[in-house]
């Protein structure tokens, strides 16, 4: 069998009965449908102004002002276009810049790459699912793979530092509340002391359920050097700061270190292939871990919502529960693990055991959070948990090196194993 040469083209002399292979020096490329492009990025400018400001939810003022319309049931007015522009402003500006990140790394290092794509999600989540970039051939060298790995989420995090640090330092008085409504018992408190109070009242008049947003390290230390900062269950009410908190947590997502992640390519550059595998599998148990305890302790709670028929049932399903959870993780742990009972039988028992104990340990159960299980699905099925063979393995430079340490540390910094979660 003849080899394939990449963009080399077959010339046949039947004459001669001769073949020649020529080299062509500028072989087709695929070229960006830029009306795609925008296309996609009005209609996700559009779903995350909607989503903003329903997250905002203003709606005394949005209903003192002049309501153009009625969409889906929601006053849209200025103040309504207002909240809805100052979340997907902030949020989609730090998108576009953290895959600009890795579209000029790529071009630098003549790696062709496509536009980002904007993924819009009208109805679910923040109106967005993100945006990629698609590289159309394979990176060939370590460094120009760290390189187009970093460059986005150290471009990205730059911008979602600048928009906190001005959130932040330009929050309203606690009385903003007043514009979004039913928090009454909130604000009562506000009005006696000033401050939000310190903990989430047990009964809060507002109708419906509530968002509470995870702590981070970063966000936590900085939120001591600003007044009116609100509790992490009212920051969606405010727009820049709630996009703010997301463009941080989007970087900690893109910076997991795992398989093909931008994390994954930074680790794989920093430590190699052998350290890479274990410290993703390491992560990603760490994941099913908090998947596990989640499960124990919502899961049979969060059937029963939809449904409330089987509620006589409860024990027994409190007992499935746990053949459910046993099944699912052998089945990830055999994919981690490529069918090593030696590593799957332990690590599943460990999993479930610390998933037993946590349910007389109120501070194991915090660390539970079933919307993990999405993600670990994603990480081992889609994005690998191994990351493949570079070609050329040059050694890092201390500047390349130095900056996948900070890309680690800022990880960290930015991670919360409970990000997003309704009371």
């Amino acid at each position: 069998m003849e080899p394939s040469y990449p963009f080399f083209s077959r010339v046949s002399d039947t004459s001669a009965q001769r073949e020649t292979l020529l080299y062509d020096p500028e072989p087709s490329r695929p070229r960006d449908r830029y009306w795609l492009h925008i296309l996609l990025f009005v209609v996700t400018l559009i779903s995350t102004v909607f989503t903003g400001a329903q997250f905002a939810g203003r709606f005394v003022a949005y209903e003192q002002a002049d309501v153009f319309f009625s969409l889906l049931g929601l006053p849209v007015s200025w103040p309504f276009i207002a909240d809805g522009l100052i979340f997907a402003v902030s949020l989609l500006g730090f998108l576009t810049v953290h895959e600009f990140g890795h579209y000029f790394a790529a071009r630098r290092h003549r790696v062709d790459t496509s536009l980002p794509y904007f993924i819009p999600s009208p109805l679910i989540g923040i109106g967005t699912l993100g945006a990629v970039i698609r590289i159309r051939e394979p990176i060939p060298s370590l460094r120009k793979l760290f390189d187009i790995g970093a460059a986005g989420p150290l471009a990205g995090f730059v911008v979602a530092l600048g928009v906190l640090f001005y959130a932040l330092a330009t929050l309203p008085s606690p009385l903003y509340l007043q514009s979004v409504g039913g928090h009454e018992e909130i604000l009562s408190y506000i009005q006696q002391f000033g401050t939000f109070p310190p903990e989430m009242p047990d009964n809060p008049d507002l109708v419906g359920q509530r968002l509470v947003v995870g702590q981070t390290l970063l966000y936590w230390f900085l939120s001591q050097f600003f007044a009116n900062v609100p509790p992490m269950y009212e920051m969606y009410h405010y727009p820049m700061l709630f996009a703010a908190w997301l463009g941080l947590f989007f970087t900690a997502l893109n910076l997991m270190p795992v398989g093909q992640l931008d994390g994954g390519h930074i680790l794989y550059a920093l430590v190699g292939p052998k350290w890479h595998g274990r410290l993703a599998r390491g992560f990603v148990l760490l994941l099913l871990l908090s998947v596990s305890i989640g499960f124990v302790d919502e899961g049979v709670d969060y059937f029963l919502q939809f449904f409330p028929q089987y509620e006589p049932q409860k024990a027994w399903l409190q007992i499935g529960q746990w053949f459910v959870l046993a099944g699912y993780l052998y089945f990830m742990l055999n994919r981690i693990f490529k069918r090593d009972l030696r590593q799957v039988g332990p690590a599943l028992f460990g999993l479930v055991l610390i998933a037993a104990l946590a349910q007389f340990s109120p501070a194991l159960t915090q660390f539970g959070w079933m919307g993990w299980w999405v993600w670990s699905l994603l990480l081992i099925f889609l994005i690998k948990v191994d990351h493949p063979p570079v070609l050329y393995r040059e050694p890092l430079t201390p500047t390349r090196r130095a900056l996948g340490i900070l890309s680690l540390i800022i990880f960290v910094l930015c991670f919360s194993i409970k990000p997003l979660y309704i009371v």
